[in-house]
């Protein structure tokens, strides 16, 4: 595939004497801990081995020309060194434009422009992280391409600088994390407040993971993900008038029953319940991986699915769908949406002589209620970002 990909880089920019350098970054699932990045808690996700591809060549100009073989028919996106301000009819290129821009403002000379040529594997607002996989390709490229002494945990908190304020969707550190410290057959548990991490070995015996696309697209800056945010902000504000903490995933759950008649509003109320229920079911279900007791790994995910659904209501009915299919299928231990929700992809532990037969039974109920069917992929668990 990298043969087909320098080919098509050539012909886009006609560069046929340049070096061409090729960069990838993987995306990511989460296995549990869904909306907790950004309430100060425990989240566990992993990289996977479907992600983003970045070829890259230098110029003599101070231009760079970005082109996505996923938008084709369309132009190279073109900007200049002297002006990296957000503009909203760059649309995707704002992503790795950003990681240029904030460099910038670090007060690192970018001296060259480049021709960089972006392959997604990734269906764009699938819930796996196209966005931080852009973001950490295009900064493990301008580390490398530029001798820049960045080390992982810098890029990170770039790529997420990017998302917040480049963008502007108030996400947490968990995307641009799994990414960026992926670690092939490893989950990483990841304190979000600390950036404290452990990683887990993945053993699932005969059983897969199964990432199931729901093909409906969504996007987080125009989802309700910032407003998720601020009902957490406000139940959290009631809890502090009784509790001294900072953050909602510092409360137990004891401490919540004890205290949740002082979040004034019941909508928060659901909100907050959510997520110190779920930050308690990610830390569950790392031990239960590390003991090999995947029929209790499985049970909370499901568990957390119908929080994500009731309490926080993020899912949607086809995801709903998915995970309720799934959880009527013989061979499955677990399945919940992953990501921030509004569409985008579930994930499934599948025994593996069954996945046909559960792929049968999910596309039969999918095609049913939502009138079309739905896409799924097959992937490992992988590695962070590297140079090809």
């Amino acid at each position: 595939m990298i043969k087909q990909l320098q080919k098509q880089f050539k012909d886009i920019f006609n560069t046929y004497d340049e070096e061409v350098q090729c960069f990838f970054a993987p995306g990511r699932i989460n296995l549990i801990g869904e909306h907790i990045d950004y309430n100060g808690g425990y989240v566990f996700p992993a990289a996977i081995s479907i992600g983003t591809y970045a070829l890259v060549s230098e110029r003599e100009d101070q231009a760079i020309h970005f082109y996505s073989l996923n938008m084709k028919g369309k132009e190279p996106i073109v900007c200049q060194l002297a002006d990296l301000s957000y503009k909203k009819a760059d649309a995707w290129a704002n992503y790795p434009k950003g990681i240029f821009y904030y460099l910038q403002k670090a007060g690192i000379q970018l001296n060259r422009g480049l021709n960089i040529m972006y392959y997604g594997e990734i269906p764009n607002g699938a819930g796996l992280s196209s966005s931080a996989s852009i973001e950490m390709v295009t900064a493990i490229a301008l580390k490398q391409l530029f001798n820049l002494s960045l080390d992982m945990k810098e890029l990170v908190l770039l790529g997420k600088k990017v998302e917040n304020e480049y963008i502007g969707v108030n996400s947490g550190i968990m995307d641009q994390f799994s990414v960026g410290f992926g670690k092939k057959d490893h989950a990483i548990l990841l304190d979000c407040h600390t950036l404290e991490h452990h990683y887990a070995p993945i053993q699932l015996d005969y059983y897969k993971i199964m990432i199931i696309h729901t093909n409906k697209r969504r996007s987080l800056a125009e989802s309700k993900y910032n407003e998720r945010k601020q009902e957490c902000e406000n139940a959290l504000t009631d809890l502090q008038e009784a509790l001294d903490v900072h953050y909602l995933c510092e409360i137990t759950g004891e401490q919540f029953e004890q205290y949740k008649h002082l979040i004034r509003d019941d909508l928060h109320r659901n909100r907050a319940a959510h997520v110190i229920y779920e930050h308690a079911r990610t830390k569950a279900a790392y031990d239960s991986l590390l003991k090999q007791d995947l029929d209790d790994f499985g049970q909370l995910m499901f568990d957390s699915h119908d929080s994500l659904k009731h309490l926080y209501e993020v899912s949607g009915i086809e995801l709903d769908t998915i995970v309720e299919s799934a959880q009527q299928a013989e061979g499955v231990l677990g399945a919940r949406m992953t990501g921030a929700g509004f569409g985008g992809c579930a994930i499934a532990i599948v025994e593996e002589e069954k996945i046909d037969q559960v792929k049968e039974a999910i596309i039969e109920t999918y095609i049913e209620r939502i009138g079309y069917a739905p896409s799924f992929y097959e992937a490992d668990i992988s590695d962070g970002p590297k140079q090809i």
